[in-house]
């Protein structure tokens, strides 16, 4: 089943969700809150969000929360740049629910 995004571009739910994000925070947020977080499409919802992750590791999820990250200023030689913003999304599951990454 295919989530449509607010720009009205149908995506599947691997496009919604890029990656998970594993690292010490995510790791305790995933302990003690059963909460994960992933790299997510920029265009992608909460409800997308929602959706995608049900149907990709057969899970219940309980709450969404968002977060636009802004790229950081990087510098290559004498020129200055920055890099890709990005969309970050922190998923609370079921209290019975897992997600194993390893």
């Amino acid at each position: 089943m295919a989530a449509k995004a607010s720009s009205g571009v149908t995506l599947e739910p691997y496009q919604v969700i890029l990656r998970p994000l594993v690292t010490e925070k995510g790791t305790h947020l995933s302990e003690q809150f059963n909460s994960y977080s992933f790299a997510v499409a920029t265009t992608a919802g909460k409800t997308e969000i929602r959706k995608a992750v049900e149907e990709l590791w057969n899970v219940r999820v309980v709450k969404v929360r968002t977060q636009n990250r802004k790229g950081k200023p990087r510098r290559h030689k004498m020129s200055y740049g920055y890099t890709s913003g990005w969309k970050k999304a922190l998923v609370q599951l079921h209290d019975d629910d897992r997600i194993s990454f390893f």
